[in-house]
């Protein structure tokens, strides 16, 4: 399993024994896993017989015993060949990471799946989260499956369908009064004072690895070669961050080479989009949006808490940033659905909405290897779209009333 060496800072470097700790005595810095690399014997062939799941790659995620895993069998999902998107976009090599199918329909399987793991091991008696929605639903599923509490600190305006899928898993759902910092804040609190994992606060260093299986899937299902332009949906920084950890674990590893040449772009709405503004202005710190308002609520973190270490990683892998409005996401919503068969709640559509920007702006070659994190399934907010598309047609059970009905083109 995972040889986790220590707890390291990311900014003083001070390094702490692997336990329930998450910020660094010395300088308050987020703290991250590290392994002991040397003692990680993988090849390309060990991963090639195992199963379909992001447990695939255990070596590389933070639990000590096969035993505490808790697993829905979430990950190594598609990586679906848009030939029919990219005709449209004019690009020949477009793919699209589609983590709309995991078990509980969004990419937060991976994250609150380590996260829930690592509490089993740590004898925790309860887990939960601060959540948009996704998290929320992913967590609750997780802890149903280890038989455990669970508590969801989220904004009281999410989505109904999300609310509900946490309540179907039986967690206690308190919807909060305010924005999803306030969320955060409540549920930071509520880890400090009782004996409970908040997967993303102080279980938060486990919690990331989980996303960089990301990076993984995608360069093994292209046959261990790293895509040339990565575009990521955005809210607190962390998956952008935990991709782009993946590609150099990846290059540690001698699994692939090349990950200098991969460029990696961050996707926010208009609404909400504090790391894009901060990339576009040449900033080197957040500023923080107090009040989001976007249809991708999902991403809609004012505050977000890795968001200067997504903004370090788009100057280190060349990327870009972009953040479309409602009206273009909507429409990048329908154009994934009608030309490509993937329904994506608004995250998705934010990532294809800014595929398409840097298409239409010549940042994007026509030959370069693309990939496009589809991050979540448009069935969790139908809202989004609703008014964009056609009412049913009510006809009598006539067959002539019915076939008046279908043109069908040649025919």
């Amino acid at each position: 399993m995972g040889s986790v060496d220590a707890l390291r800072c990311r900014e003083c470097k001070q390094e702490y024994e692997p336990s329930l700790k998450y910020i660094c005595d010395e300088c308050l810095g987020p703290l991250d896993v590290t392994y002991d690399y040397g003692s990680i014997k993988v090849s390309r062939d060990t991963f090639a017989n195992r199963e379909k799941s992001y447990w695939r790659y255990l070596e590389l995620l933070p639990i000590a015993d096969k035993a505490n895993i808790v697993s829905l069998e979430a990950g190594f999902t598609p990586l679906h060949k848009a030939d029919r998107l990219g005709e449209v976009l004019g690009l020949k090599h477009l793919y699209l990471k589609n983590d709309s199918v995991n078990p509980t329909f969004s990419f937060k399987d991976r994250p609150a799946g380590v996260a829930v793991s690592k509490a089993r091991e740590m004898g925790l008696k309860a887990v939960g989260c601060a959540s948009t929605g996704n998290l929320a639903s992913a967590t609750a599923a997780h802890a149903a499956k280890a038989d455990l509490p669970c508590y969801i600190f989220a904004p009281k305006d999410i989505e109904y369908a999300k609310i509900a899928q946490a309540l179907a898993y039986g967690a206690e759902f308190i919807a909060v009064d305010g924005t999803y910092d306030d969320a955060n804040r409540i549920a930071a609190q509520i880890s400090d004072a009782k004996p409970i994992g908040i997967v993303n606060v102080n279980l938060r260093p486990y919690y990331v690895e989980g996303s960089k299986t990301l990076a993984y899937e995608v360069v093994e299902q292209l046959n261990w070669k790293v895509p040339d332009h990565l575009i990521v949906p955005v809210a607190s920084g962390a998956m952008l961050n935990a991709i782009c950890r993946g590609l150099e674990e990846l290059a540690e590893l001698n699994l692939v080479d090349g990950i200098d040449n991969a460029r990696v772009t961050a996707a926010q709405a208009k609404g909400c989009s504090p790391i894009v503004e901060a990339f576009k202005k040449k900033r080197d710190e957040i500023v923080p949006v107090e009040y989001p308002n976007t249809i991708a609520k999902s991403l809609a973190i004012g505050d977000p808490g890795d968001g200067i270490y997504a903004l370090r990683r788009l100057r280190q892998f060349n990327g870009y940033a972009e953040d479309p409005d409602d009206d273009e996401i909507r429409d990048a919503i329908l154009l994934l659905a009608r030309y490509e068969g993937i329904f994506t709640e608004p995250a998705g559509g934010v990532a294809v909405a800014s595929l398409k920007r840097l298409v239409e702006d010549g940042r994007i070659d026509k030959d370069e290897h693309v990939v496009c994190y589809i991050t979540g399934n448009g069935l969790k907010s139908i809202d989004a779209i609703e008014g964009l598309l056609k009412k049913p047609r009510i006809v009598k059970p006539n067959y002539m009333d019915v076939a008046k009905m279908i043109s069908i083109a040649g025919m």
